[in-house]
């Protein structure tokens, strides 16, 4: 994947809602749940500024596209949640973490919708909304497929140490301290070494480029 200015025009706008909105959704499903955590810290709000992670909303992207990886992703400042709030601390926690990944199938879904009208548009402007909705499309379901790993802190590990009975539960949800270096470690330092092993393909790329077949179906597309 090569990035010209263009092209980038055409990823940041559907990066940006991505990442806001999986984090917005988290704030909302947690107050609705009684946590007025996310909002008291503003963390409910649909301005990136506020969910920016230095790390993984700037320098992450910033290396995929130098190093020309062949796939872009990124994320955002965890939500806060505080679990005394919720009636069932873990089956909340469960709804909080899904909440993010569900929004970017949601928007990837309505990406492929509204790819429908791209014919109707101008010349002019038609080439770059439809690059805006396919990339919209791609990046939110590799963000909701990232993010569903079953990997503290992410929230499928969150959702995993919800579902699992204790005993495998407990341990799971210690790597929560860990789990960030694990994830870095198997998709940025683990392709480097040249192993013949692809963990991006297989639990990324594959995954996703399934799930879009999925969406692509279902909207008419194929």
């Amino acid at each position: 994947m090569t990035f010209d200015l263009w092209s980038l025009s055409a990823w940041v706008l559907p990066a940006l809602l991505a990442i806001t909105l999986h984090e917005a959704a988290h704030g909302y499903a947690a107050r609705a749940l009684g946590d007025p955590t996310a909002e008291r810290a503003g963390r409910i709000s649909l301005n990136p500024l506020r969910h920016i992670d230095p790390f993984g909303t700037i320098l992450l992207p910033g290396i995929l596209i130098l190093t020309q990886a062949g796939f872009l992703f990124g994320y955002a400042r965890p939500v806060p949640v505080d679990l005394r709030y919720l009636a069932s601390p873990r089956r909340g926690m469960m709804i909080v973490a899904a909440a993010g990944p569900a929004m970017n199938l949601a928007l990837a879904l309505a990406a492929a919708i509204l790819y429908h009208l791209v014919p109707l548009l101008p010349d002019t402007v038609a080439r770059w909304i439809a690059a805006n909705l396919s990339n919209a499309m791609r990046f939110n379901v590799l963000l909701a497929v990232f993010n569903m790993l079953p990997i503290p802190p992410l929230d499928g590990g969150r959702v995993a140490v919800g579902l699992l009975p204790r005993p495998l539960a407990l341990p799971l949800a210690r790597l929560e301290r860990i789990g960030i270096l694990i994830v870095l470690g198997l998709f940025l330092v683990v392709p480097m070494l040249d192993l013949g092993i692809d963990p991006v393909g297989w639990f990324l790329l594959a995954p996703a480029r399934a799930v879009i077949d999925v969406i692509l179906l279902v909207t008419g597309h194929r």
